[in-house]
């Protein structure tokens, strides 16, 4: 069973590389391939040396996969960067991930308001 102070370290460690990665995202990337993007969580895994990075982009499937693209050709860079302002031996290997959950809780929205107009009738 995993200890809570390795799970507290984790969780400071995952909202820390969030921030870093956001910072990044803003104003270092210079790839014309990343469009609106925020980094909306980022999960790590239990040995910490893996951490999925899920990123909601402003537009349509084309512009989410061509940014995909883009932080998949980054990722080494923004690897180094995070190694540098973290201060870690051993930076995190990045997997980069479209956020669809907020598409999933408006099209869940749609559907309870539908169901609510439908009840009234």
């Amino acid at each position: 069973m995993e200890r809570r102070a390795q799970k507290y370290h984790r969780d400071r460690l995952s909202e820390a590389l969030r921030e870093e990665i956001e910072t990044i995202l803003e104003g270092e990337l210079r790839d014309p391939r990343i469009g609106l993007a925020s980094v909306s969580e980022v999960q790590m895994a239990e040995d910490a040396r893996s951490a999925r990075v899920l990123v909601a982009v402003a537009g349509d499937d084309a512009e989410a996969e061509r940014t995909l693209e883009g932080l998949d050709a980054a990722k080494n860079f923004v690897r180094h960067e995070l190694a540098e302002r973290l201060h870690l031996r051993r930076p995190p290997e990045l997997f980069f991930q479209i956020d669809r959950s907020h598409q999933l809780e408006s099209r869940v929205k749609e559907l309870l308001d539908r169901e609510k107009k439908r009840r009234k009738h």
